[in-house]
């Protein structure tokens, strides 16, 4: 399984419909407003780094008032 941090910028105020969009998204787990660089924090799973990609790319990018991504992947050390 691969898990990973989406950080998110949206168009000025479309953080809260881009975060309840990223929600419906199957492999998504949780999806949170922040404040600071980015505005929407997002924690994903899927069965692996290419499924993963796939899902940022083809899923949540294309949800509109997106902006930019910053995919994070999580490395167990």
């Amino acid at each position: 399984m691969a898990v990973a941090y989406i950080l998110i910028q949206t168009e000025v105020g479309k953080a809260e419909q881009v975060s309840r969009n990223v929600r419906a998204i199957a492999g998504v787990r949780e999806a949170e407003n922040v404040t600071g660089p980015y505005d929407v924090i997002v924690k994903a799973e899927a069965e692996g780094v290419d499924q993963l990609g796939r899902l940022v790319v083809s899923e949540i990018q294309m949800i509109q008032g997106i902006t930019r991504t910053l995919t994070c992947p999580v490395v167990h050390l």
